[in-house]
């Protein structure tokens, strides 16, 4: 019934089929029950930090390729195509994005093409921007500054750069 042969034991299992660009699913996660679709993650895939959960640590940055979407609390910077702060969520960091809509707080700068600032987001810190509206209830304790070249904003979101700029190439500390 047991056995302590680890080979045996494995292949009892059927190996799964390789996913390739033309057998992974498509469309989006919403529209199926078992979850995300593999291989299109890449391209419209929303990460989500949930409000259960707290990320800190010396030097943390997190890098999104596409859509994040905070409701729990991160202590470092983050980087993403599009940044959404839920009203549970907060950033004590730097927000760096293509958009950044904020419900919740943040407490460092924002860099980003557009930013959104509704009704129950406070912001304490700069914001660097192509456009910024801010709801009525909003507050925002900082400056504003609408640069000329929209190519400043453009997020870096390659991790390696992002490490070389920090000074954390090669750290494995």
């Amino acid at each position: 019934m047991f056995s302590s042969d680890t080979d045996k034991a494995q292949s009892n299992f059927p190996k799964p089929p390789p996913i390739t660009a033309r057998s992974a699913p498509q469309g989006n996660a919403s529209d199926r029950s078992e979850g995300f679709p593999v291989g299109s993650v890449a391209a419209t895939g929303v990460s989500v930090i949930g409000n259960d959960l707290t990320i800190l640590g010396e030097k943390i940055t997190i890098v999104s390729q596409n859509k994040l979407h905070v409701e729990g609390h991160v202590i470092g910077d983050v980087h993403g195509k599009q940044v959404v702060i839920g009203k549970g969520g907060s950033v004590t960091g730097n927000v760096y994005a293509e958009k950044v809509d904020v419900s919740g707080d943040v407490r460092g700068a924002i860099r980003a093409l557009a930013v959104a600032l509704h009704g129950a987001a406070n912001v304490d810190g700069d914001i660097m921007s192509q456009t910024l509206s801010i709801s009525q209830g909003a507050a925002f304790d900082g400056r504003s500054l609408r640069t000329k070249n929209p190519s400043e904003l453009i997020p870096i979101l390659d991790v390696e750069a992002i490490a070389s700029q920090s000074g954390n190439a090669g750290d494995t500390t």
